[in-house]
């Protein structure tokens, strides 16, 4: 027999807890289905010396908070997993681990199918909260490298200890790439660092940790169609800084003057030849960009409205390439291994509803998609620049829980 439910909510991390709360609180019959364990990307796809580049107090989530003794550190990963799953604990949120959904539809009767490697549900409704980063995004020449040379994605790198003997070129400088590259220069690997167009961020600056004078800003709430660029904020890159050891800055200037190699946009492979384009300075250049104009808003806003901050200098740039490279022997070299840094992309083919564009990104407003019954939670840029972040995601999941109660009421008034 097909089991029914009210709500099925695909995906049992941050996202998918976070609407359960809600249903739970509304006392809506749902199940939450995940293919693993709740929570595991935080253990499982994170390299062992992660922490979160925002601070704890951020961790928010319906109806629980951090509560350690460290408001203004950043968790490390084994805490970010198990303050995810004491989170589902503390609510008894109807999880199914390991059952994998291979499969929505719309259903004859009205509503959906959902298949499942545990048998078939349906439903009423459905919240899609797998987050947008699923397939990890190698580039395809990079093919030509020869054998010896060993090749992960960010999303299996976990230790220096891990890579063969010899020196580490990482490709990618998100927030990942930028802070495996620290990771791997602090453990006294010599590191070969591709930058990319991310933009960068001071941890601190006039007293304060720059996330906390943009929360005060109101810059995480401020939704995506009022944004500059509209829609096109999902597509960019977040800035890069680390939460390690009380939270510091990455200055790649700075990791250069103490030995790290930095190189423009790769372009491709020949063997273990390697090419880029000469893009090093007019990247290092538009990361500090970023980061000044991000001091700027926070100067205007502190003398707006009078608060008493102390003063702080400006960054001055460390180091410039004086003459960029743009062709590489690997083996020359000894560079033994390449950690791609480089994103992921987006795989919904078991989702068999209209609801996505031409690139296969789902189309919808806060969540809501033109399918009745059908909402994505946890994806970047959802509403708000806060979406990605814990708080946020809470704020999120109460907006669609809102949808989904009307609908729920809706069909029982019927």
């Amino acid at each position: 027999m097909t089991e029914h439910r009210d709500v099925v909510v695909v995906g049992g991390g941050q996202a998918g807890l976070s609407i359960s709360w809600h249903l739970t609180q509304r006392g809506i019959d749902h199940v939450v289905l995940e293919r693993d364990t709740v929570a595991h990307e935080w253990r499982d796809s994170r390299w062992n010396n992660f922490t979160l580049v925002t601070p704890n107090w951020q961790c928010v989530l319906p109806g629980y908070a951090y509560s350690g003794a460290d408001p203004h550190g950043f968790m490390k990963r084994d805490e970010v997993y198990e303050f995810v799953r004491s989170y589902a604990d503390s609510f008894g949120a109807p999880v199914r681990e390991r059952v994998a959904v291979t499969s929505v539809q719309h259903a004859a009767r009205g509503g959906y199918d959902v298949e499942t490697t545990d048998g078939r549900i349906h439903t009423d409704q459905v919240v899609i909260a797998v987050g947008g980063y699923h397939i990890p995004t190698i580039p395809r020449f990079a093919e030509k490298l020869p054998e010896s040379i060993v090749q992960l994605h960010s999303s299996e790198y976990r230790g220096s200890a891990e890579l063969p003997d010899g020196e580490v070129m990482v490709v990618g400088t998100g927030q990942s790439g930028a802070q495996i590259a620290e990771d791997l220069h602090l453990d006294g690997r010599k590191v070969h660092l591709v930058a990319g167009k991310a933009p960068r961020v001071a941890r601190f600056y006039r007293g304060r940790d720059c996330v906390a004078w943009l929360h005060d800003m109101g810059h995480y709430d401020v939704p995506i169609q009022d944004q500059p660029g509209g829609l096109g904020k999902r597509e960019n890159t977040n800035h890069y800084v680390t939460g390690r050891d009380g939270g510091r800055d990455i200055d790649l200037r700075q990791f250069a003057l103490e030995g790290m190699s930095l190189y423009g946009r790769m372009i491709d492979v020949s063997d273990t030849t390697v090419q880029f384009t000469p893009t090093l300075e007019a990247s290092l250049d538009a990361a500090d960009a970023v980061a000044e104009s991000i001091k700027d808003s926070i100067d205007a806003y502190i003398a707006r409205s009078g608060i008493d901050a102390p003063e702080e200098p400006r960054y001055v740039p460390v180091w410039r390439p004086e003459q960029e490279v743009t062709e590489l022997d690997l083996t020359q070299c000894n560079i033994t291994s390449v950690v791609w840094s480089v994103g992921f992309r987006t795989d919904y083919r078991w989702l068999r509803v209209g609801v996505f564009d031409g690139e296969g990104h789902p189309c919808h407003n806060r969540g809501v998609t033109a399918a009745q019954g059908l909402f994505f939670l946890g994806l970047p840029w959802q509403h708000t620049w806060g979406s990605g972040r814990f708080a946020a995601v809470a704020r999120d999941a109460e907006f669609l829980a809102e949808q989904i109660t009307l609908r729920v009421r809706e069909s029982a008034a019927a």
